[in-house]
């Protein structure tokens, strides 16, 4: 090991560490600070900058916010919310999995905070402990962009392994990445239906019922009690939300029937979900994607070319069936955590570009037979910084190309990584965790007091458990 390998390996450390400490576009920051130090003082050739990953998030993020600024995002959740009031009985299933299919569509993660107040109320007017479908539809939204053609983690990913010697385009991720998080999903809930006391049977909500705090089940209206107070603890501060860029609501519907939304934006959240059925289709058949010949060699063009194509072209339909305000588009949340993924991507993915640029060989001789005989180190490599960073591209674009390089399958690397992204809730730091524990009245979902006694951590590990085994399994055995 030289000692320019082990200095420079610091310098990543560092520029990450001190990235995740600032946040946001601080990443990004820190990680063009990074590769300027690798360039200017160790003498390194610049990596190659990710262009092609921040053109999709770009194409993207332009399309989703003029969905959600014509009122498609509205739609969903309303559209969502009626399947989960529909089968109240299993909801600790049917609650994730409605969501899943959501933020997949969707790209992003945004969409299950308004649903939580819905699945709280459905879930306590029943008697189901509202930790189990609330920790569960929380968790699921961190694996679940893994799972979505149009999430900035999954462009991410896609630049790195549809390239040669990988030629793992998108359908082939999603061939692992969705059957894997699906299966992480059910087994999860059938485990976490055994977890904790039963509503009725737990002496710290009777006690608040019998105190007239919290109104009863079968007397709960859709209103909040009056002194009804949150079930969270530490923390009450709104955190930073990398993926989604967005607050919880101040004062959410409890019901389906109470979220609105209008025609055109139904129609715009249609016209985008049928851009990404059009992007998994042209992916699954390249010959319906132009070809034109290239040094003697007749070549479709690539997907994220496609995807930026498509995209756009959404964006543009958009305009006249959503009739959406374009000034308002700046303002929208999935803009603004979409230009921020984008600086975080760009900047820490290029230092990572440029330190494995220079010393790949020793990256494969070393690190490769370390994952080789140990490849779950890789998925626990992909989780930690997941962990410390709150950020599945960034994760991504960090970690992935570490294990490629390595020479670990792509397939391996899909199927460990979508399971691994699930890391983002080892800390109880993301809006998404607080907004859950205060929506829950009952008290039964709690951030807790020393980091890793919070309510989702075991379900958290549960699915990235079972989701990376089986993301193995299917990646290792069919690619």
């Amino acid at each position: 090991m030289s000692v320019s390998f082990v200095l420079e390996a610091l310098v990543v450390l560092a520029a990450i560490i001190m990235g995740t400490r600032a946040g946001g576009v601080g990443v990004g920051l820190w990680g063009g600070l990074g590769t300027f130090v690798l360039v200017f003082v160790f003498g390194e050739a610049p990596g190659e900058p990710p262009a092609a990953a921040v053109a999709i998030i770009l194409g993207v993020v332009t399309a989703a916010s003029m969905m959600q600024a014509a009122g498609g995002i509205d739609w969903m959740v309303a559209m969502a919310a009626r399947v989960i009031e529909a089968h109240p009985k299993q909801i600790t299933v049917i609650a994730p999995l409605t969501a899943f299919a959501f933020c997949v569509g969707s790209g992003t993660g945004n969409i299950i905070y308004p649903l939580l107040p819905v699945i709280y109320d459905v879930s306590y007017k029943n008697h189901i402990r509202p930790a189990r479908p609330l920790t569960l539809t929380v968790v699921q939204s961190g694996m679940a962009l893994a799972a979505s053609p149009v999430s900035a983690a999954m462009a991410a990913m896609l630049t790195l392994t549809e390239v040669a010697p990988y030629n793992l385009g998108l359908t082939q991720i999603l061939a692992i990445t969705l059957p894997a998080c699906i299966i992480g999903i059910v087994v999860t809930a059938l485990v976490v239906n055994r977890m904790w006391k039963d509503l009725d049977d737990d002496p710290d909500v009777q006690e608040r019922i019998a105190s007239g705090v919290l109104a009863a089940p079968e007397a709960r209206q859709d209103a909040v009690p009056v002194g009804a107070s949150s079930g969270s603890a530490g923390t009450s501060d709104t955190p930073a939300v990398p993926e989604t860029g967005s607050a919880p609501p101040a004062e959410p519907a409890s019901n389906a029937s109470a979220l609105t939304y209008t025609k055109e934006g139904r129609n715009s959240a249609l016209v985008f979900l049928l851009g990404v059925v059009a992007i998994v289709v042209l992916g699954l058949f390249p010959n319906l994607r132009p070809s034109f010949e290239v040094e003697g060699e007749v070549v479709s063009i690539d997907m994220t070319t496609t995807i930026v194509l498509v995209m756009f072209v959404v964006g543009t339909i958009i305009l006249f069936v959503g009739r959406p305000d374009v000034k308002t588009v700046p303002d929208q949340s999935v803009f603004k955590a979409g230009m921020i993924s984008a600086i975080a991507l760009f900047g820490i993915a290029w230092l990572t570009a440029t330190f494995i640029a220079a010393h790949e060989d020793y990256i494969i001789e070393t690190v490769g037979a370390w994952v080789t005989d140990w490849r779950f180190l890789f998925a626990l490599a992909v989780f930690i910084v997941a962990a410390l960073t709150t950020s599945q591209s960034t994760a991504t674009r960090t970690i992935v190309p570490i294990g490629l390089a390595a020479g670990l399958p792509a397939g391996i690397v899909t199927g460990m990584w979508a399971g691994a992204l699930g890391g983002v809730y080892t800390l109880p730091a993301n809006g998404t965790q607080i907004a859950a524990a205060n929506f829950d009245l009952s008290g039964t979902t709690k951030l807790g007091t020393k980091l890793v006694d919070h309510s989702f951590f075991i379900p958290m590990l549960i699915m990235s458990v079972v989701t990376i085994a089986v993301g193995a399994l299917i990646g290792g055995v069919f690619f």
